[in-house]
This record gives structure tokens, C-alpha cells and sequence, in this order.
């Protein structure tokens, strides 16, 4: 057996330019796919993420009907039941209180309908991140009386400032239309230009007094201290509460669950297909490799080398190709994503196209490091599957008539 690998060993380098081809495309290849595969989860982590540190949170806890349509009336019933459960919950980070209601915001620029969602601040500062996402001004607490934070892109399309007025139109608790003015006290961007265009966040307490919602609340945000802890939490606040409804992230904005599900089956068929087109790439070379060298195989079958022997050593010719080329393609992409992990890729240029979606204009690579061992498992495998059929083809070959070729 080590005579057969030195033998497929030197085999290899025979023709060192046909090899080097191979390693090289080899190693493309897989730097290819993994790094497309990073991006693509880079680009679903930071739309899934964005989401869920904006406005989705892990869990939402609503009236079983306010989803449906959004009515004013359909508020929390069991409110302190359900606050209670939550503040038991160890594995529960933050919670925070949400009144929503639908409007109309208007300015001499223009009107547009709007989700005004009534915050606590101070609970809304360690649930999302709209604070920390600040253009211009302060997240309520300069302005005493009806403080807005609006997104950007709203600002802009009304062109607002800060401490611009406007004038809200909604409708009250008891169906009532009402208006009340509130003022610009911060401009906020997210990845989200939809969510911006379309949410202004005032404080809970004045909104409770505008549409006399009598200290009722719609919606019950909750972060969980790690994402995996969600059914866990679920499963918890479902035994406690039964006149409210809740809802994981995924549930909420099925969407992003489903992308999220997808996502796993989509990379490794996308790999698959790089791998199919590599695997056509070794049986070509490995083709050719064993027709230009019938006469010399088949003097090595005609001294006694058996057909066990002959398979062993052109398939140890291809995985000794493969088994240069994989480490090198996928410490190549280890270290390309890494470091745009770090500093991201600038597509600024598409920014708003990308924004449209949910995702900012500087994507992070992400890739789990057991994906790279799952797929340099899999490189391994088709490259042997993919030195059978040259193997069976140098089996098929007839000492006698293989010495007479040319």
C-alpha cells in the first residue's frame, strides 16, 4: 500500500500544469460558495436581526384579536397577570409596554398614515435599539409635552425637523376622531426605510391621554437573554396566561421565519451545485489522466498489479488533488470572511434598494465554523465519488490491447 501512494503521489505531479489547474479551480470554487453562502447569511442575520432589535423583539404578547385589524379596543386584559408571569421568567431580559394606534400625520408638505406606538422610554431603551440609532436630536428628554421621535425618511418626505410641529389624526377609544400636536424631538434611521417612513414613537402616557385608553396597553414586547431560549418562554408564559395571546418573532413576521428556515436547506443545495460542477471538472481531468497513460497502466496490470490496486491508486490520485486544494480554499475563505465580518462590504450604491428590504447598506459576512467542516466533508466525498467512473474506466482496460496504444 505505500509503494501504491508514493505511486499516485508522483502520478499527480506528472503533469504539474494539468494539476495545478485543477487545485486551482478546486480552490475557487469552494472559496466561491463559501463565500457567497456567508453573505447570505450575513444578509438574513442583519435582516432578521434588524428586525428584531427595532421593533419585533423574541416574543409579543397582544389581545387574541388585535392583529386581526389593529382596533384601538382590543387591548390587554390581563395585563398585570401577564407582567407578573414575565418578571418570574429568569430567562426573560427586558419587557416593555406598547400602546398602538394608527393616524394620520399632516404638514403643509404632505400627509402620510403612520403607526404611532405609545412608549415607556426608559423600558424601550434596553428592548430596542431606536435610541442608539439617533440623526438629530434626543430620545424624549428635553420636551415635556407630546415629544416625537420619527424615522428619517418620514422627516424627510414632510420635511420635518427637530422641533418641527405636527399634527396627528387618530381615532380615540370610544371611535372618536381626534387630533393632537406633537413636536420633533429625534430623527432616528434603521436598516428598515419602511419601518422609518411609516412609525412615530410617542410617549405611553401622553398617547393614553389623547385616545383615553385608561392605562390599557396593546402590545407586550419581550427580549429573551438568548434567542434559543424562545420556546422555552413561550412555553412558560402560555401555561400562566390564557385570555392573551403569545407570539415568538417568526410567528409574528412569518416571513422572516420562514427566510430563516429556508436559509439552511438553500446554502448547502447552492454548495452542492458548486461541488456537482467540480466533481464534472475532476472526472474530466482524471478522464484524461488515465487515457493518456493506457499503454503504462496497462503494463502495470500485465506485471500483476490487480484491479483492487488499480481503483485504489487513481482514486487516491484524485483525493490527493483535493485534499491540497480543500485546506487551502477553505482557510482562503476563512480569512476573507473574517474580514469582512469585521469591516463589512460597502453597497452603499444599492442602499436603497437594500433598505426597502430590511438590510443596511454595509453587509457583514457571517458563516458558522461548523459549516466549514460540513462542507470540506462534502468536497471529500464527491471527490471520491467523483474518481469511480475514471477508476472503472481504467478497469475496463485490456493489458494486451492497452500496451499496443499509442
Amino acid at each position: 500500500m505505500k509503494t501504491l501512494i508514493k505511486i499516485a503521489w508522483r502520478n499527480v505531479w506528472r503533469n504539474k500544469l494539468r494539476s495545478s489547474l485543477v487545485i486551482l479551480s478546486i480552490v475557487l470554487g469552494i472559496w466561491a460558495g463559501l463565500f457567497l453562502m456567508a453573505m447570505t447569511l450575513g444578509l438574513n442575520e442583519q435582516r432578521m436581526s434588524g428586525a428584531v432589535d427595532t421593533y419585533l423583539s423574541h416574543l409579543q404578547v397582544h389581545n387574541p384579536k388585535f392583529k386581526e385589524d389593529h382596533n384601538i379596543k382590543y387591548f390587554i386584559k390581563d395585563k398585570e397577570t401577564v407582567i407578573n408571569a414575565i418578571k418570574k421568567n429568569k430567562a426573560i431580559k427586558a419587557y416593555a409596554e406598547r400602546i398602538i394606534v394608527s393616524g394620520m400625520i399632516a404638514n403643509s408638505k404632505g400627509a402620510k398614515g403612520v403607526q404611532l406606538l405609545g412608549v415607556n422610554p426608559e423600558q424601550e431603551k434596553i428592548l430596542t435599539t431606536i435610541s442608539k440609532n439617533l440623526k438629530g436630536g434626543t430620545y424624549f428628554t428635553k420636551f415635556k409635552k407630546n415629544p416625537a421621535v420619527i424615522g428619517q425618511k418620514l422627516a424627510k418626505k414632510l420635511n420635518l425637523k427637530i422641533k418641527s410641529k405636527i399634527v396627528v389624526t387618530l381615532q380615540d377609544f370610544e371611535g372618536n376622531l381626534t387630533s393632537a400636536l406633537f413636536r420633533v424631538e429625534g430623527i432616528f434611521k434603521t436598516n428598515s426605510s419602511v419601518f422609518d417612513e411609516s412609525t412615530l414613537f410617542v410617549k405611553a402616557k401622553d398617547l393614553n391621554k389623547i385616545v383615553k385608553m385608561k392605562g390599557g396597553i396593546h402590545e407586550i414586547a419581550i427580549l429573551g437573554n438568548s434567542i434559543s431560549d424562545i420556546e422555552k418562554i413561550q412555553a412558560n408564559l402560555k401555561a400562566k396566561i390564557t385570555q392573551s395571546k403569545v407570539e415568538t418573532w417568526s410567528e409574528i413576521s412569518p416571513e422572516l421565519g420562514y427566510a430563516q428556515e429556508m436559509m439552511g436547506s438553500m446554502i448547502f443545495i447552492f454548495m452542492g451545485i458548486v461541488l456537482l460542477a467540480l466533481a464534472f471538472s475532476i472526472i474530466n481531468t482524471m478522464l484524461m489522466a488515465v487515457l493518456e497513460r493506457k499503454k503504462e497502466l496497462g503494463m502495470l496490470m500485465a506485471v500483476g498489479l490487480n484491479k483492487k490496486r488499480l481503483f485504489a491508486m487513481i482514486s487516491l490520485e484524485t483525493i490527493f488533488i483535493v485534499m491540497i486544494a480543500t485546506p487551502i480554499g477553505v482557510l482562503l475563505s476563512y480569512w476573507s470572511i473574517g474580514y469582512f465580518h469585521k469591516y463589512g462590504i460597502d453597497l452603499s450604491s444599492v442602499a436603497a434598494g437594500l433598505e426597502s428590504l430590511g438590510i443596511g447598506a454595509r453587509i457583514y459576512t457571517y458563516l458558522p465554523i461548523k459549516l466549514y467542516l460540513n462542507i470540506t466533508a462534502m468536497t471529500l466525498v464527491v471527490a471520491f465519488l467523483a474518481s469511480i467512473f475514471p477508476a472503472r474506466r481504467a478497469l475496463k482496460l485490456q493489458p494486451s490491447e492497452a500496451i499496443r496504444s499509442n
